[in-house]
This record gives C-alpha cells, structure tokens and sequence, in this order.
C-alpha cells in the first residue's frame, strides 16, 4: 500500500513524454504534486498488469482488464487476478494489440462483453475489429462464442491510430466506436471509408438506422462524425452527450463535443502542427469546420477520461478527469456549456493509460507500460 499525503503547492513539474515522445511542460495551469489535488486525495496501489489498455467494472464490483499483448484479465478488489480464457488473437506492435473492453447494456442477464483489438491482414495490413463474446464467470472465467461484428476498412499499413473505444448510448440501443485515421491523414476527410471516424452502431455491429450519411451506402452508413485523428477516450457526459478525446499531432490534443454529421477538421486544420515542423492551419481559420471545446499546445498526451459522477469527489461533479501519459498524471476539465476549460493537473509521476470510476465513486487508473499498476484514488 502506497499512500501520498497532500503537500502543499510545489512549482509546476515538468510532463515528458508527449503524444509520440517529445517533452511538454504545463502552462497557465494550476498543477500539484504527486499525490496533490484540490481535494486531499489518498492513492494505494492494488496490482500490476503488463501493458495495461483498458478496465470496465462489471455489476458485482469485479472488474475486466485488457493487456495489449492479448491476455483479458479478470480482476477484483483484494482478490486473485484470473486469466480470461477464449481472448482472441492479436496483433501486437506499436499501438496495437488488444485495446478497449465493455459489459453490453444488458450484461446482468446476458452476459455478453464487447472488446476491441487489432488483427493482421493481407500484405502487412491490420486494422481494428469489434468483437462481442459470452462471459462465463467462475474459478476458470471464459469467453464463449467470440465473434467480430465490425472492422476498420481498409485495412492499411502502419501500426498507429486504430483508437477503438467503445461508449453505449445512455439508453442502451445504440454502440459509438471510435476509429483512427491511421496515420494516413486523407481517409478521415473521405466518407468512402470508416478512418477518422465516431461510427453509431447497432449493438449486432451493423450501421444504426438514421445516420447521417446513410443515403451514401456502404461504410458511410456508420458514420456519426468524421475529420478525426486518434481518439483515445469517448464518453457520454450527465447530460446524454458524446465527447471524445484526441490526440494531435506537433500540439493540439482536443477535447471535442461530439455532434451528428459535422466534420472536426482533421487534417485540414489542427492546433498543432505537423512532426517536421511544417505549420497546419489554425481551426479558427475554418469556421465551417467544428473546433475543438479545448485543445492543448503543448500536448498533454491523453489515455482515456470520465466525466466524475460525484458520488467520491462532490467537489469534481460533472468534471471530465482525463488520463495523462505526457501529464504523467491527471488533467481536471470544467464543462462550460459546449466549452471546457483545465482547473488542475494532478501529478502521479507515471503515464496514466486508463481511468475509470469504480461503483463506490473511487477513482482507477492504470498506469501506461510494461509494468503498469492498477491504482486507486479516494477522497482523504
């Protein structure tokens, strides 16, 4: 157990490792310490996972947990970790592997779990699919019947920007997933493909009736939005509204608000630019385009984030608390409407990967990396 006290207010840290390994330090911000926050926080640790990606907290408290390499952990409090059997096959390199992991609406009483993970195809192509399975709980927890039900087309070289969260509607109908561009820029500006993409599907994985771009056919049935580059994170907050969050390129990590039918701009327009230096026009530049609700220059390098429920930190209702890996830590947003703005960065000295609210309120996160551990945050 590893509990940190709050200190008071140091001189802003540095944050390393940015968006593709390059420093950023914090700027106009109100940033603590490790184990700091605006409210006295404890952290304890409560295990250690290799590589770990994603975690979904199941009705009775216990919790799944994916590993990039391909192994599905299942996970409780104070209790033994067990390997998932029957977790597909992936392929694992780069950014990819197997990624996000979530209980359908109706896992009380059919047990069905979606996950996310990317596969090889032909001439050293891959591309993310969308699988739902059978949890089988007990001593030998399993997956039964594993199948996929959607997948990033084309499939194209490079192994980057798959992205694939998954986020239900509030009401359980309809499943949101998020696509990358891949690195390949052009395909989240063209509605022939589903890269640098938000898709709303069907919870069978088939394209939701009414979507905007149904008329068009095909893949374009899917989508919900595009103009996207690498969304890490993708929530509903209180109000029944989609954000996501992204990464930029040379700056420009966005936190967007998330609307049918309109175009984020990627990569005609960003608040960052390109790796070699080459400038990418200003959002402010195109009007047209939707811009983001926040964006961060120097990045901040974002995992995952939730909007904070209040039931452990009152004080943080409605917040977006988002995962940092170049904030090594956590990065507090205030919702202004349809605008957002940072309030504080709480230091963990690590790369924060994931982020989920545990059903007492707890904040968990686990840590980017090989040895990454699985923390728990509560109010002092």
């Amino acid at each position: 157990m590893n509990r940190y006290p709050i200190l008071t207010a140091l001189s802003p840290i540095a944050l390393l490792l940015a968006s593709c390994g390059s420093p950023t330090s914090a700027q106009n911000v109100v940033e603590h310490a490790p184990g700091e926050a605006s409210v006295p926080i404890a952290v304890t640790d409560a295990g250690t996972f290799r590589e770990p990606w994603a975690m979904a907290f199941l009705p009775d408290g216990s919790a799944l947990i994916t590993e990039k390499a391909g192994a599905l952990k299942w996970w409780r409090e104070g209790g033994a970790v067990r390997d998932v059997a029957g977790a597909p096959r992936v392929d694992h390199g780069g950014q990819g592997g197997l990624g996000d992991v979530k209980p359908a609406p109706d896992f009380a009483t059919s047990g069905t779990v979606y996950l996310t993970w990317v596969e090889a195809g032909r001439g050293d192509t891959r591309g993310a699919v969308l699988g739902r399975a059978t949890l089988v709980a007990g001593d030998a927890p399993r997956l039964e019947g594993l199948q996929v039900i959607w997948r990033q087309s084309p499939k194209v070289t490079g192994r980057g920007h798959f992205s694939h969260r998954i986020a239900f509607s509030p009401d359980g109908r309809y499943l949101f997933l998020s696509s990358g561009e891949r690195q390949k820029f052009t395909p989240a500006q063209d509605l022939s493909n589903n890269l640098g993409k938000v898709l709303r599907l069907n919870l069978d994985g088939t394209a939701a009736a009414g979507n905007p771009f149904e008329a068009k056919g095909g893949v374009s049935r899917e989508i919900w939005s595009y103009g996207h580059r690498n969304l890490l994170g993708l929530k509903f907050d209180a109000q029944g509204r989609l954000w996501d969050l992204e990464h930029g390129p040379a700056g420009g990590d966005e936190l967007n608000l998330v609307k049918a039918g309109q175009n984020y701009g990627w990569p005609l327009v960003s608040d960052g630019d390109h790796y070699d230096g080459t400038p990418i026009p200003r959002h402010a530049t195109r009007p047209d385009l939707a811009a983001p609700a926040i964006s961060w220059n120097p990045v901040i390098a974002p995992g995952d984030f939730i909007f904070v429920s209040g039931k452990g930190f009152p004080e943080w209702q409605g917040n977006a608390l988002i995962a940092g890996m170049g904030a090594m830590g956590l990065v507090r947003v205030a919702i202004d409407g349809e605008k957002a703005r940072e309030v504080e960065r709480i230091g963990l000295d690590n790369r924060i990967r994931e982020i989920v609210e545990g059903p007492d309120g707890a904040i968990w996160v686990l840590e980017d990396g090989e040895t990454g551990r699985l923390r728990k945050i509560t109010k002092r």
